[in-house]
């Protein structure tokens, strides 16, 4: 991946016409429906006053083309992430012409997938599988880790829900003893993963690539530590979106990128989704 200077005096070199630039980017206007759209945060230091841990809420989309492009960021009040700021970032995406969105992959926090439906009434709310899988790691033993993440797969990669929930079970007698949070992590989610088992597997290919916006997030965090703290909101903004920008050309030569093996997906979510996906 390509990378982005940080050194400390970045924040004053970043000319008026870098300014200009970010917010032409972030009000651009968006494309009517994207199949899928995944939307995370992250946090920054800003000081403002007195330095505080801010939430960058951060989404992606891929479109109808297979296109992965970065929809904005927006940097949110220091009372952490939250499903109210949420709303706010997802009308404004809505605002911006993006009418529809089939499925929208999140983690687990609480009250998003009310606030997704306010926006996208029709869109399939999908916790980020990812997300779910490294959740457990805070709770097991190294040691374990191997064993547990293949007898976790039985669930994840289960044909259909009935098999799920089999593997699951099967988890439960084998694991459950030992790490009854796990289990208690995947039963607790269990609502919002399931809707991943209903798709094909063209779709669910799509849907598990959600380590597009964890290597994205992980590029961005390297920035934010590189530079300490921000003097302010605009600061931050800027330096995130120049590692947007550099990260995006640098893999390819047109703004974003494109998913692999995406005519095939297309169709698959055309079936899927009948009537919300644009045809030539």
């Amino acid at each position: 991946m390509g990378q982005v200077d940080v050194s400390p005096d970045l924040v004053s070199r970043v000319t008026d016409a870098v300014v200009d630039e970010l917010q032409e980017w972030q009000a651009r206007p968006l494309d009517p429906v994207y199949p899928v759209v995944f939307i995370d945060a992250l946090m920054v230091k800003i000081r403002d006053g007195v330095v505080a841990n801010r939430p960058v809420y951060l989404a992606i989309g891929i479109d109808c083309e297979g296109v992965k492009q970065v929809l904005g960021l927006w940097v949110g009040p220091a009372i952490g992430e939250s499903s109210k700021f949420w709303l706010t970032v997802l009308s404004e995406l809505r605002s911006r012409g993006l009418g529809d969105v089939c499925i929208v992959c999140c983690d687990g926090l609480t009250g998003l997938p009310e606030a997704i439906g306010v926006v996208w009434p029709a869109a399939t709310v999908q916790l980020c599988v990812v997300h779910l899988i490294r959740a457990w790691l805070r709770y097991a033993s190294k040691k374990d880790w191997g064993p547990l993440a293949k007898d976790l797969r039985m669930i994840y990669t289960a044909t259909d829900q009935a098999a799920a929930e089999a593997g699951l079970e099967a988890f439960e007698q084998q694991w459950g003893h030992r790490y009854p949070a796990i289990v208690r992590l995947w039963r607790t989610h269990w609502s919002e993963f399931v809707p991943f088992l209903a798709f094909p597997p063209q779709v669910r290919r799509v849907v598990y690539t959600t380590n597009l916006i964890e290597s994205m997030n992980a590029r961005l965090r390297k920035v934010t530590r590189n530079r300490g703290q921000f003097p302010s909101e605009q600061a931050a903004l800027k330096v995130l979106y120049l590692a947007v920008r550099n990260l995006e050309e640098f893999r390819s030569p047109t703004v974003g990128t494109r998913s692999s093996s995406w005519k095939m997906a297309l169709q698959a979510f055309t079936i899927y989704f009948e009537g919300r996906i644009p045809t030539p």
